[in-house]
């Protein structure tokens, strides 16, 4: 297989509310401009470029287009988009350089999740016929999840708690947080609900935001950084979108997804960053994927501390690779979620090695 791996990441810092339009410019320019002088290269150096983001968020057809004024009309570049999480803009790119055509590819995502009701935008990633007419928020719907959890007793709201108390202190270290800091469990749990039995801690944030990484293949990855994240394994798996249909306690996709991407062995998995919005999702996602105690799980705080809608899944893929690229990791997971209650799942695993 090509050998392709992660040689930049860049983000931008996790807010409540930017100014300015929603086309992602803004946000997208300084994180292009942070890869230009990391790597040493210029935008004339990317062989393909991919985006992902969402006309439903922005409110206007083909959003995507105005953001390619952050890339500049000279010169004219191979581009292609997907209308959800750019970590699968990272697959299209991924695949796009297996095939030859490219050595270089620069993948982002943006969002600005402040523009609109986000709870009630993504009631329009649901099944349109059964689902999206009824008009359930996303919240809600993860509510129904976790009440599920609850009452089987998979997981408590102690538990729960636990998670959100972990990822705002390892959020500390994180520039780009947006929520951070040492909590107590007590007062996380005397909190009020938000749609029971979901507190506000249990939920991320409305965020706006926007990240990009650059991949490139075999020598050309070599040349760019020191110690590529390589990708060793890729893959995603899709459950129904009918919610009523599929056992919510469970994610047999992020399995799927998984046991392809790691060959079945997660026994020397040293991070995961885990794209888990709501706190009960990640103790979903960690027994899909067989993680054990000994793998630290979002050391950089992940979504519960700051997810942009549309580039949150692509900030673990590059969180994750930055643990391969500083060497404070050899073998990282990232994984990815778009649609209802972890409907579409994407695992990929890199790893460290000695150019």
């Amino acid at each position: 297989m090509t050998d392709i791996a992660v040689v930049g990441f860049a983000q931008a810092p996790h807010v409540r509310e930017t100014t300015g339009t929603t086309n992602g410019v803004e946000m997208l320019v300084p994180c292009f401009q942070e890869l230009y002088a990391e790597l040493g290269i210029t935008k004339s150096d990317i062989g393909f470029w991919c985006s992902g983001s969402s006309d439903y968020l922005a409110g206007r057809s083909f959003s995507f287009i105005s953001a390619i004024d952050s890339i500049g009309a000279v010169p004219p570049i191979n581009e292609s988009h997907v209308e959800m999480d750019a970590a699968w803009a990272l697959y299209e790119a991924w695949v796009k350089i297996m095939t030859g055509e490219v050595d270089t590819a620069l993948v982002y995502g943006f969002g600005k999740s402040s523009a609109g009701n986000l709870r009630q935008i993504l009631a329009m990633q649901t099944d349109p016929y059964l689902v999206a007419p009824l008009w359930p928020d996303s919240v809600s719907m993860a509510g129904l999840q976790a009440r599920l959890g609850l009452e089987s007793g998979k997981w408590t709201a102690e538990e729960m708690a636990q998670i959100a108390q972990r990822s705002r202190a390892a959020a500390k270290s994180n520039p780009n947080a947006q929520i951070f800091g040492d909590v107590d469990i007590e007062a996380l749990l005397a909190s009020e609900y938000v749609a029971d039995p979901l507190r506000a801690h249990d939920c991320a944030p409305i965020t706006d935001g926007a990240a990009a990484i650059i991949l490139a293949r075999g020598d050309r990855a070599r040349e760019l950084c020191e110690r590529p994240a390589w990708i060793t394994g890729i893959e995603h798996r899709i459950d129904s979108p009918v919610i009523g249909s599929r056992d919510l306690t469970v994610s047999p996709s992020t399995a799927a997804a998984a046991r392809a991407a790691t060959g079945g062995d997660v026994s020397n998995i040293d991070v995961a960053e885990l794209h888990a919005p709501f706190t009960h999702q990640e103790i979903i996602l960690r027994e899909a994927i067989g993680l054990t105690d000994a793998t630290t799980i979002n050391p950089s705080g992940g979504p519960l501390t700051g997810n942009p809608m549309f580039s949150g899944g692509l900030e673990r893929i590059g969180h994750a690779a930055r643990k391969i690229m500083s060497g404070d990791a050899q073998r990282t997971l990232a994984h990815a979620t778009s649609g209802p209650v972890l409907q579409q799942n994407l695992v990929a695993v890199m790893e460290g090695r000695n150019n």
